[in-house]
């Protein structure tokens, strides 16, 4: 068949990036609304962070499943599946009425959202000429980082003004369209496909092993780590279940997932820089919110106003990146986006409990200069020199890897936090003490100003707590700020050429 027209190419790119924004959309938006739907099905709020880990794990575990799922049913059938597949859960999680219904639309969702951004980004590319692919690129990863930025916001609103059943029944017309509107426009454009044997030992070492490992990670911190036997038990399976998936994969002739990928050094670079780079962001998406919300009287929606503004130049600078980047050298975008997106992470470390609501939104604005710059270059590294018909596989193992990456980031941000703040808070209590003399003057001070006995005392225990998870804060900052600019050394270990999705043959 021709090659699509560029109108076309335009409405698929549209197609295409409606179902990320649906899907990554969906894990952020449902977030916030975890408190109110916990409410009103009658359980805790413990109980409703299930809603969030049945998602992750079965996505994490369905995502490097997508080069396999490609290569036996074709891109564009398995994609159609996904999206109609999503859609409908997503119907039905906004049906349900009581929780284990919903947990279990949720993991549905879960299970088909997994290959879904792997997809787009393999169908994008191969519908764009060589010359236009770092185009394709660029305009489908400024989705991804809108989403997570407008998804609390988004979540917000919706459980405040209308019922939390409209977090999941928003998907459902964007669904439909992007659907309907890909498969018209790649009707008979179907990738071609092999009859390759199921490798169900693959398929559930990986299930077994990175299922365990994201429970693991989303439910840690409340368990409190490796003090907790379920814990330990869910350690011990993960090592032993990824273990022996690394090795029966890498023996496996037709393996579900193409561990071989590793092998190629601009692959593990940009996959690497990648994932250890998006811990970073995702640890600074997760730390600001809840500092700003717990620590500084912001409600959820002014906390998603201030931390917003970071998805704002990407979308700006989004289609000149896409035009102008095959012009210079991949490592120096991500170059200048490490550097300038670990800078500011250096000037964040230093805010202090004073700190205006515009300081912290034009430091987010300025941060989405690193951003724009961080995505499109690092995959189009990942995916250098790769022939198309392992394009799908390369993009789902990394996020996969990236996925898991913003697992990590997240359970240690939150643990991290927490007990530098008890360091801290224990280091200044030392010195509050009747024979000290700023104490004794402060607590003259609350005297005169109608604070006695123990409301004196409580105002000096809240801003002890309050300076404690600042300095806290700062010190996350700070480690994060000099963890990316150090990524600097590691990107330029990669090998030119950078040409996307190339026709050459894998080495």
């Amino acid at each position: 068949m021709p090659p699509l027209t560029s109108a076309q190419r335009a409405l698929l790119t549209a197609t295409l990036s409606l179902a990320v924004f649906m899907n990554v959309l969906d894990l952020s938006i449902a977030n916030v609304a975890i408190p109110t739907i916990a409410g009103e099905l009658g359980v805790s709020a413990d109980v409703g962070t299930w809603l969030i880990t049945s998602f992750a794990v079965c996505a994490a575990i369905a995502m490097p499943l997508t080069g396999w799922l490609s290569r036996r049913f074709g891109e564009r059938r398995t994609f159609l599946f996904c999206t109609t597949g999503f859609t409908i859960a997503s119907f039905l999680c906004g049906l349900a009425q009581d929780m284990p219904m919903l947990v279990a639309m949720r993991a549905i969702q879960g299970l088909v959202s997994g290959p879904m951004i792997p997809l787009s980004q393999s169908m994008l590319l191969g519908h764009y000429p060589d010359d236009k692919k770092n185009v394709a690129l660029a305009l489908i990863l400024m989705v991804t980082i809108a989403a997570p930025v407008l998804g609390p916001i988004f979540g917000g609103w919706i459980t405040d003004n209308w019922a939390w059943e409209w977090v999941f029944y928003i998907n459902v017309p964007i669904g439909i369209a992007s659907t309907l509107g890909t498969a018209m426009l790649l009707r008979g454009r179907e990738s071609k496909t092999e009859r390759s044997p199921v490798d169900f030992v693959g398929i559930g070492l990986l299930a077994i092993g990175v299922g365990s490992l994201q429970i693991l990670l989303d439910r840690g911190k409340d368990l409190d780590w490796f003090n907790s036997s379920t814990i330990v038990t869910l350690g011990v399976i993960a090592v032993v279940g990824l273990s022996f998936f690394v090795a029966w994969e890498l023996t496996e002739k037709r393996p579900a997932v193409d561990l071989r990928l590793f092998a190629r050094r601009n692959f593990t670079i940009g996959a690497t820089t990648l994932s250890l780079g998006y811990a970073v962001i995702f640890g600074n998406i997760v730390l600001l919110p809840l500092w700003l919300q717990t620590q500084q009287g912001y409600t959820a929606t002014w906390a998603g106003f201030a931390t917003a503004p970071v998805g704002l130049l990407p979308i700006v600078i989004a289609p000149f990146l896409g035009r102008y980047m095959s012009r210079l050298d991949m490592r120096w975008w991500v170059t200048a986006s490490l550097v300038s997106f670990g800078v500011m992470l250096l000037w964040f470390s230093g805010l202090e409990t004073g700190v205006s609501f515009g300081e912290v939104a034009w430091g987010r604005f300025l941060q989405g200069v690193g951003l724009a710059f961080f995505f499109p270059p690092l995959l189009a590294i990942t995916i250098a020199g790769l022939p198309q018909q392992r394009v799908a596989a390369a993009t789902g193992l990394a996020n996969t890897v990236r996925t898991l990456a913003g697992s990590f980031a997240t359970s240690l941000t939150t643990t991290a936090w927490d007990r530098r703040e008890a360091h801290h808070q224990s280091q200044l209590a030392e010195h509050i003490t009747d024979f000290d003399a700023i104490t004794r003057a402060t607590t003259e001070r609350l005297n005169d100003l109608g604070a006695h006995g123990g409301s004196a005392w409580a105002l000096i225990d809240r801003t002890i707590s309050q300076q404690a998870y600042m300095l806290a804060t700062n010190e996350l900052f700070w480690v994060w700020g000099w963890a990316f600019i150090a990524l600097v050394a590691l990107v330029w270990m990669a090998r030119p050429p950078f040409a996307a999705a190339a026709h050459a043959v894998a080495d």
